[in-house]
């Protein structure tokens, strides 16, 4: 499969908003301290990757459907944490 300009821009603009959880998610298994962290915004962000996923599955854009589902993963992570040590 050839991925033109389109899908490698969508790859990247994926990967920096995927990977920006990452610090957070970090922090946060470190600390086991979720105080500060709003479950309801990360939960409102899990429904809204979640409906990002089913997007991208519709349209069959990978890009869309990868970056997703590892963020949709992080985000998990820190509603875990928020529901364990918070």
């Amino acid at each position: 499969m050839e991925m033109d300009s389109t899908t490698w821009l969508g790859i990247f603009a994926g990967t920096l908003t995927t990977t920006s959880f990452l610090p957070q998610v970090i922090k946060t298994w470190k600390t086991r301290h979720t105080k500060d962290i709003s479950a309801f915004m990360f939960l409102m962000l899990f429904i809204g990757i979640t409906l990002w996923v089913a997007y991208g599955i519709v349209r069959n854009d990978m890009p869309i459907i990868l970056a997703n589902c590892v963020s949709l993963v992080l985000v998990s992570v820190m509603l875990f944490f928020k529901i364990r040590h918070g």
